[in-house]
């Protein structure tokens, strides 16, 4: 079946919507953040106007709430929402809230969904998700968190994790532990539901990184925790999806959060090239203005075409999830490429606006020490390039051709 480029129009008004609500709403509203109350002010405003609007959750069905959008029409907002960071959290589609909203939805008890879900679909609470550790990195089966059955009523949980996002601002944390070590490699682990604060669950502090760091941005969910589980009890009806799920359940979470981390990175690198632009069709140095010069065009056109690139991978990743076709190895293609699209962009924007890019006038560079955590997140590139090389020799010995594993089946 050959792909349609053309976007319905139903998709295009929401995109449009989107566009709109970030440009006259999110953007504005980032200068009055100043400290914890401001923000809780300026958040509860945003909610309430676009929920008003109609703009809220926009990837969770209708029946719950949201705007029912299907994987294409929610890349198209996504990649409108990231060019603020209160983008997302404006219409409760922020990271990792929404890949556990995901979760739930999908194997949730119904208990669980009343009293975990509910929260979170009306914003009332954030969530985390605990299941990097030192000693495993980016290999999720090597993690030595443990979860043992106390009975029939509880799981008694001991170890540590590592890199938990966001979990200084949440309420709940969903933590990923090993259940049975005898199981098949991925059929060892489970998911629990945690209610925070717990005396079994303590944070040991917020890592210190590179980014730029506040106690505004922790509290907007910036922030990654070091944790200490010890004797942590977790009641049985709060283990999500049931034993053994808890692998395949991260992974498919995992593959969510890739995109949507794409999705924002692209919005976020439109957003650089546009202050580039703008900045350099104002400069003027030596008597002539920065965008009559030819090495300044071609630094823009470099960035176009890595945005071009980049829009058409996520855009044929969502008609694969649209029509339900594998879309792992473009997943794994799309995450490397996008975060160092990204990370150019950005920089070329920085080189263009000189000595002003590298002040904290413009956000471009609050932007640069974040989005080096990209190649990091949710499975480094060197993971994710060894997948797509196995992936390619697979295709290779099977018919001769390696096309099947580079896009060669578009059409």
């Amino acid at each position: 079946m050959a792909i349609d480029f053309e976007i319905p129009a139903d998709a295009k008004a929401v995109r449009e919507r989107v566009r709109q609500w970030v440009q006259d709403e999110c953007i504005p509203a980032e200068k009055r953040l100043v400290d914890k109350q401001s923000y809780k002010t300026v958040l509860a405003e945003l909610r309430a106007k676009a929920r008003a609007q109609g703009l809220w959750l926009p990837f969770v069905p209708k029946e719950y709430g949201g705007m029912g959008l299907g994987p294409l029409a929610n890349a198209l907002v996504q990649m409108e929402l990231g060019q603020s960071h209160l983008g997302a959290l404006s219409m409760n589609s922020q990271g990792p809230d929404d890949a556990t909203i995901l979760t739930l939805l999908a194997h949730g008890t119904e208990f669980q969904k009343e009293k975990y879900l509910k929260p979170l679909l009306n914003g009332e609470k954030r969530v985390c998700y605990s299941m990097t550790e030192k000693a495993a990195g980016a290999d999720a089966t090597g993690m030595r968190t443990t979860a043992v059955k106390d009975g029939n009523e509880n799981y008694v949980l001991n170890g540590e994790k590592w890199f938990s996002s966001a979990a200084s601002a949440a309420d709940l944390a969903v933590v990923m532990a090993r259940t049975d070590p005898d199981a098949p490699r991925h059929q060892q682990f489970s998911t629990f539901i945690v209610e925070l604060p717990n005396p079994g669950y303590r944070i040991k502090r917020d890592i210190p990184t590179m980014a730029a760091e506040s106690e505004l941005s922790h509290i907007m969910g910036g922030g990654h925790s070091e944790i200490e589980i010890k004797d942590l009890v977790v009641p049985a009806e709060n283990l999500l999806g049931g034993e053994g799920r808890g692998f395949d359940m991260g992974q498919h979470r995992l593959a969510y959060g890739r995109l949507r981390h794409g999705m924002h990175n692209i919005a976020m690198a439109q957003r650089a090239l546009d202050l580039a632009a703008a900045h350099i069709t104002n400069r003027e140095t030596f008597g002539r203005k920065l965008d009559e010069r030819q090495a300044v065009q071609f630094m823009m056109a470099e960035c176009a075409s890595q945005l071009y690139i980049a829009r058409l991978m996520l855009l044929h990743i969502a008609y694969k999830a649209e029509h339900g076709l594998d879309m792992r190895q473009e997943n794994s293609i799309a995450k490397v490429y996008l975060a160092h699209m990204v990370h150019h962009v950005v920089d070329t924007a920085i080189q263009l606006h000189g000595a002003l890019g590298y002040s904290r006038d413009t956000p471009l560079a609050a932007w640069y020490t974040h989005i080096r955590s990209q190649r990091l997140v949710d499975g480094p590139d060197e993971v994710h390039r060894w997948t797509v090389g196995r992936n390619v020799i697979k295709a290779f010995k099977a018919t001769g051709t390696t096309a099947g594993a580079c896009g060669g089946d578009l059409i």
